[in-house]
């Protein structure tokens, strides 16, 4: 059984997930031989460029990502941000887990079980946790590696289709630069057109589509081999990189940013793993993937060495002349395929942003309702669709399109490796030799490749670090935005026993229905509610203050997701619930969510009266009670038996809609009955929303930059992002949305 599903999952990869590193072989030798490096008459630089490649695409995806990296995933979610949260999980070095140190803990967060720590973990531990800087600087790095892999998610789509499209040109040479540059974006806006439709199907449709691609650039390369120059093989031997140096210098250098783009989209799978499972990816990439491409760079190396004229198409001169069309064409499907992986990374990513609350509200749109990760953002694909057309039609040229890619893809890949270094000595507690030799290891050859990309910044490397500039702007502002409002929350939210001791003081009016008071705060009251109350000194017979959280765990079991509480004595009639999210998961997936809170409410009460402690819980403002995912036959009973009026709720899969006649004799007890029948006949009378519209702004001593992030950046996103009770679902005509400044 697992086999098959397995080998399902592997299938389903060779569309979404390798697809960049497949298309590679189109453009590298192109960009590597377009600078300076021009051919002498030995073949030691075409054997020191094949082994170069050769030796990059085993160490850097085979042995680090395939090997290694996926080890390190958050319960079956990778990216950068998934080594981030497991290092929040593990110890204090995260800014994102201070804010969420609510209620009880989640199983996920326990279920890895603790080695032993050793003097170095806990002594890097210990400076992360001194010192609040280096936190920072932490999080900057890696939203640093994100908005890199979204700058990505610009460049793939370019360069591997007008790579491919530029191919038309050798069997029509007369043919001007701008008819494929018009091709090329007519591919590309029916590449992001397709999105819409989700990562499976697209899955499905692809992966044929890689693995004939795969198997047509393994055939000619194995044709190549043979027909033109079997020697090449000896190229696998080391010593022809050091060889290579030696004879081409400080050209041979800058021409490691062409050969960095072997190994593009290395980074694409550890980001998609969320999508597929680690043995998938590893049966895919060992048996099929790592050898056709092993065998096409070796093919068109042994084409070149008698052909050395044709260095700058080589790909598509190497094509034996039956199969050109049908290659082409192939590769044009290809490198949609290729650019598919790195979206759906982007947009996975962003998700797991905007939850964890580092990018602005957006519409996530679900696309599949079986898997969780997959998913469609429309304000997304589009902007990467605008940004695609304007480098295509701006740059034109693959060699400066190639330089910016290079460039991106090897930081996101340096940023990686540093994080694994604190992944294996603070979450695995191994010592820190094995981590420094990690580190050392790759993070020295991404450095000299870095090296190399960095000397092309002004031909067309600018672009990757300016759009990941402007990426992570956003991100950080957004972030520290939120932070800021979320402190001042905490600082000013009202003492429980104050606000009840004030509300008896006021005359305070109790109207009838159901008040639900959405706001982030777990504890006391929310200073927007103390606000209204103050103004307007009336408010509902039934009040639940809701509060949702994400949490740095991919998944929430969903028994594990409510929890609820009561405030003040029972005759307040007020509760609190907490819900509670991993980054991963979409809200709001479930319907009618007042109704499931309020069967949530009832749960409590009839968990309370079946513990018998009535009194206990209602002293103070008691413990809050993890509600189990399916209703108790209580309730459903109770649901089952009330007069007038339809409550939606979940039982066992489906949902169930049930009229109400009278109680069922389950529920002896007179207060417990009596509550329940009273929030029942609440509900009837009417339920409302209510929600802070709060402008957050600097105070006036602060710093300019300060103000100029608060008020200027943060504000804008602010005001253009989704409004939160548009997020939450709640129905416009009964909200009502209370106003207040905060001076953070």
């Amino acid at each position: 059984g697992w086999q098959k599903g397995t080998l399902l999952l592997a299938y389903q990869s060779f569309g979404v997930v390798y697809g960049d590193l497949c298309i590679s072989p189109v453009y590298v030798y192109k960009n590597t031989f377009s600078g300076k490096l021009r051919l002498h008459e030995e073949d030691e630089e075409i054997l020191g460029v094949l082994s170069l490649v050769f030796w990059s695409l085993t160490l850097v995806p085979l042995l680090k990502y395939i090997i290694l990296v996926l080890g390190a995933d958050d319960n079956g979610e990778g990216g950068t941000f998934a080594l981030y949260s497991l290092m929040c999980r593990r110890s204090r070095m995260g800014l994102l887990n201070s804010l969420h140190a609510g209620h009880g803990s989640v199983s996920s967060y326990n279920q890895d079980e603790p080695c032993k720590e050793t003097r170095s973990s806990l002594a890097i531990r210990g400076f992360f946790e001194k010192h609040h800087s280096l936190r920072v600087v932490l999080l900057l790095f890696v939203l640093m590696g994100t908005s890199m892999v979204i700058g990505d998610g610009v460049l793939t789509p370019t360069m591997s289709v007008l790579s491919a499209v530029s191919g038309l040109r050798i069997k029509f040479p007369e043919l001007h630069e701008n008819y494929t540059v018009l091709l090329a974006c007519v591919v590309l806006v029916g590449l992001f057109a397709l999105q819409h439709y989700g990562t499976r199907r697209v899955g499905f449709l692809f992966a044929p589509i890689l693995l004939s691609w795969l198997a047509c650039i393994g055939g000619i390369g194995i044709y190549n081999i043979f027909r033109w120059n079997p020697t090449v093989v000896r190229a696998l031997s080391p010593y022809y990189i050091y060889n290579f140096f030696r004879k081409a210098g400080r050209d041979g250098w800058s021409s490691l940013g062409g050969i960095v783009l072997c190994i593009t989209g290395a980074e694409a799978m550890f980001a998609d793993l969320g999508h597929f499972s680690k043995l998938s990816l590893r049966l895919g990439f060992t048996i099929v993937v790592y050898p056709c491409l092993v065998l096409a760079y070796m093919g068109e190396a042994a084409y070149l060495s008698k052909h050395r004229e044709d260095l700058q198409s080589s790909f598509y001169k190497a094509l034996p002349d039956r199969v050109f069309w049908p290659v082409l064409f192939i590769a044009t499907l290809a490198t949609a395929v290729g650019s598919q992986a790195i979206i759906s990374a982007t947009f996975s990513i962003i998700s797991q942003c905007r939850a964890l609350g580092c990018f602005p509200r957006i519409k996530v749109v679900h696309t599949s309702s079986h898997v969780h990760g997959q998913i469609y953002i429309p304000e997304v694909n589009w902007t990467l669709m605008s940004l695609c057309l304007a480098v295509t039609i701006g740059f034109r040229d693959t060699e400066m399109i190639g330089n910016a890619y290079g460039l991106a893809v090897i930081l996101v890949m340096f940023a990686t490796t540093c994080l694994m270094f604190l992944v294996i000595t603070t979450v695995w507690n191994r010592s820190v030799l094995w981590a420094a030799l990690f580190a050392a290891g790759f993070g020295s050859m991404e450095l000299l490749y870095l090296s190399a990309c960095l000397a092309k910044v002004p031909h067309g490397g600018w672009l990757p670090l300016l759009l990941s500039l402007a990426t992570l702007l956003v991100m950080s502002a957004w972030h520290y935005g939120t932070a800021k409002k979320q402190e001042y929350e905490l600082q000013n939210k009202v003492c429980l026993d104050h606000f009840i001791g004030l509300s008896s003081g006021m005359g305070l009016l109790r109207v009838p229905g159901v008040g639900f008071v959405y706001s982030d705060s777990v504890a006391g009251v929310p200073p927007m509610f103390a606000h209204f109350v103050t103004n307007f000194p009336a408010f509902h017979r039934v009040l639940v203050f809701v509060s949702l959280q994400t949490l740095t765990v991919p998944k929430v079991p969903p028994e594990e997701r409510f929890l609820v509480g009561r405030i003040g004595r029972p005759e307040h009639r007020m509760f609190r619930c907490v819900v509670r999210y991993g980054y991963k998961e979409g809200r709001w997936d479930h319907f009618n969510f007042e109704d499931q809170l309020l069967v949530k409410v009832l749960e409590f009460l009839q968990l309370q009266q079946a513990d018998g402690d009535g009194e206990r819980c209602s002293t103070g403002s008691g413990e809050m009670s993890v509600i189990p995912a399916a209703p108790s036959q209580a309730v459903v009973d109770a649901l089952a038996s009330m007069s007038s009026g339809e409550i939606e709720y979940y039982a066992g899969g489906g949902a169930k809609k049930v009229r109400f006649e009278e109680l069922p004799a389950a529920w002896r007890r007179e207060e417990t009955m009596s509550e329940v029948r009273e929030l029942l006949e609440e509900r009837e009378a009417g339920v409302s929303y209510m929600i802070g519209h709060t402008c957050v702004f600097a105070h006036e001593s602060s710093s300019a930059v300060k103000k100029f992030a608060v008020n200027v950046v943060y504000g804008f996103l602010r005001r253009n992002s989704r409004r939160p009770a548009v997020v939450l679902g709640i129905p416009h005509t009964s909200l009502i949305e209370v106003g207040m400044v905060y001076r953070v």
